[in-house]
């Protein structure tokens, strides 16, 4: 049995995006030869929802350790909340007190808690252990390069150049890479050469059917809508600038014709948990471009993330869900599998080569609409009739090919993860040869 040691510094009953995919492995882990052991953040530390529940879907025999993080009462006067630099020093005093040669075979880093992610380059140098990373969403990001200054967000400069330091510092030691998306792996690639030699594989989130069995044993009740009542349109997860795009488009769309088509003035949008900060931090970003269009008045916008399984039951009880891409081709997006299990009508809007539209198309499982350079104007157009066609079929459950749907699942993508852990070993032991 080989020995893994995962890196997800946010872990149930944490509810972050970045662990789904280690919280969905673990059940596989150990059948497939490998004993994980999982290093997170204490909660307490954590400025992010919780939901107990999420420890459900956690094996019982699973080792899990938690290192402290310098806390935000303190790190704040300082300007810092980063739970990756508030955390470094304790990551290190825990592989300083717990690592040594050979104790594991590989380490992996599942996060986008990206600073720890120079542990890996740290514990392989002193303790010889090869690690890989899963790069869920860009670490240095140059989206923002091409704005004014004034019209970056607060703190780029600084976030930039730290970014920029830390994984050319981390990543060209990296004995292997998965990816949400081909672009994140080639671009690192083309950053540090030195990585084009290395194990790679693009690997999308799973789907866990746990979950929903968990859900059936749960009583959570929706505080937010009654099913019936109106036409309730549901997207659950943070709403970043490069998103708005496609949600102005959405919200044009409404705003054209709420007052000619009856359908669209049942319309109520639920925007829930649009912000990573806590309540005190958090500023709305949905509600603004809802005023733009003048439909503030059926736009909700909750900016505090939710407990996950209450996420779950709000979906259910949806007419349909909105999944809005960005006009980055490589965006993908972790709540579709959810939306497809929940067996909901789904609607996303996606740059045309994002693998989403793919996915649902293989599968039958919804609705999409492709963009590539069109405006706000061009897009809404295209919106407004596959609104109206999702309309007039309600209530429907889409005819989903659930055997297609088996590559999808969180056995299958553990099985992908495996295979590259191993490939690793191999080409290490080569080397070593």
């Amino acid at each position: 049995m080989k020995k893994l040691l995962i890196i997800s510094p946010h872990f149930p009953p944490v509810n972050a995006a970045d662990m789904q995919r280690v919280r969905q492995s673990l059940p596989f882990f150990e059948n497939l030869g490998w004993k994980a052991t999982v290093v997170a953040v204490d909660p307490q530390y954590i400025e992010m929802a919780q939901d107990e529940n999420l420890l459900k879907t956690i094996p019982e025999n699973m080792e899990i350790h938690h290192v402290a993080a310098f806390p935000t009462h303190l790190t704040r006067k300082f300007g810092l909340g980063n739970l990756g630099l508030r955390s470094l020093w304790f990551y290190w005093k825990w592989g300083k007190q717990n690592l040594k040669k050979n104790s594991f075979d590989l380490i992996y880093f599942s996060t986008t808690v990206f600073p720890s992610l120079t542990m890996g380059r740290l514990w392989k140098k002193k303790y010889g252990i090869p690690f890989v990373v899963d790069m869920q969403d860009p670490w240095r990001n140059d989206y923002y390069l091409k704005f004014k200054p004034a019209e970056r967000p607060k703190k780029f400069w600084f976030d930039y150049q730290l970014n920029k330091r830390l994984e050319a510092y981390a990543m060209p030691r990296a004995d292997g890479l998965i990816s949400v998306a081909p672009g994140y792996i080639e671009m690192l690639k083309e950053r540090y050469p030195v990585l084009r030699q290395v194990p790679s594989l693009t690997l999308t989130f799973g789907a866990a059917d746990i979950d929903f069995k968990v859900l059936e044993s749960l009583n959570i009740q929706n505080r937010y809508f009654k099913k019936g009542e109106n036409i309730n349109i549901v997207y659950v997860g943070v709403t970043p600038p490069p998103m708005w795009f496609t949600i102005r488009a959405l919200f044009k769309s409404v705003s054209d014709n709420r007052k000619t088509n009856d359908h669209f003035k049942r319309i109520r949008f639920f925007f829930l948990g649009t912000s990573y900060a806590p309540r005190r931090l958090a500023v709305e970003t949905v509600t603004p471009l809802a005023k733009e269009f003048g439909i503030e008045d059926i736009v909700f916008e909750e900016v505090v993330r939710l407990p996950y399984f209450e996420t779950l039951t709000i979906i259910k009880e949806a007419d349909f869900a909105i999944i809005p891409g960005t006009q980055d081709a490589d965006y993908t997006a972790s709540k579709l599998f959810p939306y497809i299990l929940a067996k909901i009508n789904i609607l996303a809007i996606f740059h045309k080569n994002s693998n989403v539209s793919k996915i649902i198309d293989s599968l039958s499982a919804g609705d999409y609409i492709t963009f590539s350079d069109e405006s706000v104007e061009e897009l809404s157009l295209k919106v407004a009739p596959k609104i109206k066609e999702i309309i007039a079929r309600l209530p429907f459950q889409p005819q989903t090919n659930w055997e297609n749907f088996s590559q999808y699942k969180a056995d299958f993508k553990t099985r992908e993860q495996v295979k590259i852990f191993e490939e690793v070993l191999t080409r290490n032991k080569r080397k070593a040869g």
